[in-house]
């Protein structure tokens, strides 16, 4: 098991000792440790590796400064110079928090970035400035249009996240496909097999291989319903603001030779602006208890509403540490190695091998 702070921390450090500015290292290891917090691995630290190896590759440009291409009433583009994904959404977040407390609601538009995370990252940070927060992003192809067999979206990410009072706040994140490519990802580097349904393999046939569904495609989200979700987003993040669309959205893993071209688009908007906060938390605190009161199902002991587990596993984990994987913990054990420090300080105990994991 490992201690967040300290894992955070390590990883901070890694990212600063390859030359990345320390406020730019901070922002991503913070996202990457908040995912696993949640329990959201598929996009968690595991990302370390893919990371270090783009900016090493001069793939991704760490020292760019973020630009800000047109600025008009409530709308804003702003292009990531192809930054960390995490500091350029950080940057995009903060831009529609503060037009948005001036002016009631915003959009950021954002060009020329990579992969930022998730999506709760950026909502938990707006929640807790009493703001609505809806942000999506597109992604490299790993999902078929309903009908066909060939990658071509994204499983282009959706985020919604809503103050509350005393009631945890309403936070949706979800991909638009069955399941998040990550968690893909993370079954092909345990040797895990996938449940039906997630995915199929290059010739178009249902799978249960990660290594095969990886070289296939995830399957949209309640079929055509996920697909018109993902395009839409696709649509906003990509189309609109000039980013990269479809198949011009390039693959961090394999695409070794362009920048990566993701598209995101945050709207943000000023709770104050149609009541009181306090009375809008009240009343959200009201929605929230009327909804788990509704009679419950035979067998289920308790309705949740969106984000009510991941902030249970939060709360979890940082008592009781995060366990990585075996590869993952060897691959930052590497990492750490080249650049003079070492993930075992960052580990409960001895920081010994166990059971396929580092514990």
């Amino acid at each position: 098991m490992y201690d967040w702070a300290k894992l955070q921390q390590f990883c901070e450090q890694v990212f600063a000792r390859a030359g990345v500015p320390r406020a730019n290292a901070a922002i991503v290891a913070e996202s990457l440790v908040q995912a696993d917090l949640r329990g959201v691995e598929s996009h968690g630290v595991v990302r370390t590796d893919i990371y270090m190896k783009r900016v090493e590759a001069g793939r991704m440009n760490p020292h760019a400064e973020p630009a800000v291409v047109s600025e008009r009433d409530m709308v804003t583009l702003l292009d990531g110079s192809n930054n960390f994904g995490a500091v350029v959404g950080t940057r995009a977040l903060d831009i529609a928090m503060a037009r948005a407390k001036a002016n009631g609601a915003s959009i950021v538009g954002v060009r020329g970035s990579n992969h930022f995370g998730t999506g709760a990252y950026y909502a938990l940070k707006a929640i807790e400035q009493d703001l609505i927060l809806l942000v999506m992003s597109n992604a490299s192809q790993t999902m078929p249009p309903t009908g066909g067999v060939r990658p071509f979206l994204g499983t282009n990410p959706l985020c919604v996240g809503v103050p509350a009072g005393q009631e945890q706040p309403f936070l949706l994140d979800m991909a638009t496909s069955v399941v998040a490519r990550g968690k893909i990802i993370v079954a092909a580097q345990k040797g895990e097999p996938i449940p039906s349904g997630w995915a199929i393999d290059k010739d178009g046939n249902p799978t249960n291989d990660a290594q095969a569904a990886l070289n296939g495609s995830v399957l949209p989200l309640g079929g055509p319903k996920g697909y018109a979700i993902s395009m839409f987003i696709d649509i906003l993040s990509g189309v609109l603001t000039g980013a990269g669309y479809g198949k011009y959205v390039n693959n961090m893993y394999e695409n070794w030779e362009e920048p990566q071209q993701v598209g995101h688009f945050f709207i943000a908007v000023d709770v104050s602006r149609f009541m009181p906060v306090e009375q809008f938390k009240r009343r959200m605190d009201d929605y929230i208890r009327l909804i788990k009161a509704e009679p419950k199902a035979q067998g289920v002991e308790e309705i949740l509403i969106p984000g009510e587990l991941e902030h249970r596993q939060t709360l979890l984990r940082k008592r009781q540490g995060i366990r990585l994987p075996l590869k993952v913990a060897m691959e930052l054990d590497a990492i750490g190695q080249k650049y003079g420090l070492d993930v075992s300080a960052a580990a409960f105990g001895e920081g010994s091998i166990m059971g396929g994991s580092i514990a």
